[in-house]
């Protein structure tokens, strides 16, 4: 097993059998004001439980998808070691990440706040942005994907189209369980040295916000209510 990568939440590793180990932490990113936001970019916590807590939603909407037909890189969970083996997959760009919101929050309304209202509906409005850091991982838009040449215009829509789908579903179980989903970001890149794209990274506290009566659950408070439901 070789280390190929240290991330804020993850440590990834090559396995002799060419697949990769994503080795989930108990770090979480937070906001300018210290708090967790699966939103932000820099590591400011840790919650003793967070990487397990990550791996058991992940484990669970992974495999949630894939029997609903959705192509994932997933293989195999072991909750024990935090850690989840998946297919090798190619980013795109230089990271690529899609956020789907349902209701206003976070950066949407940091950015549209003059014409927006905190928790107001949105209609699985879907944002393209990309990981980086260094310029607070900008959104980009369908038009400079493709001049750029990260996305064609039809990976764009397949891309859009497939967000569309996993977060329906995702909001649908949550809700049959008590829950709201506000937004998620997801991740897509290209396996198996092809130009099929699916869904990669993980699916957990850690890049959602749910909130019940009103209230934006804790994450391990929604680690337990996914899993016990």
């Amino acid at each position: 097993m070789k280390h190929i990568y240290e991330g804020k939440t993850k440590s990834v590793y090559e396995l002799d059998d060419g697949n990769i180990l994503l080795k989930f932490k108990d770090d979480v990113t937070v906001g300018d004001d210290g708090l967790f936001d699966p939103g932000a970019n820099n590591v400011g916590l840790s919650i003793e439980g967070m990487g397990k807590a990550c791996l058991r939603m992940t484990d669970y909407f992974f495999r949630m998808l894939q029997g609903a037909g959705v192509k994932t890189h997933y293989i195999s969970a072991d909750i024990d070691s935090a850690s989840m083996t998946v297919r090798p997959a190619e980013q795109i760009g230089n990271g690529l990440e899609v956020i789907c919101r349902f209701r206003a929050t976070g950066s949407f309304m940091r950015r549209y706040g003059a014409y927006a209202k905190e928790g107001q509906p949105l209609d699985a409005l879907i944002e393209y942005t990309l990981k980086d850091d260094a310029r607070q991982d900008p959104p980009i838009t369908r038009d400079s994907l493709a001049e750029l040449g990260i996305l064609s215009g039809a990976e764009y829509d397949s891309i859009k189209a497939q967000t569309k789908r996993i977060c329906a579903l995702i909001k649908d179980d949550l809700a049959k369980k008590g829950a709201e989903l506000y937004d998620i970001k997801v991740e897509f890149g290209r396996v198996g040295g092809s130009s099929e794209i699916v869904l990669i990274d993980e699916i957990s506290a850690g890049n959602l916000r749910a909130y019940k009566d009103g209230v934006n659950m804790a994450p391990l408070d929604l680690m337990r209510l996914v899993i016990a439901g």
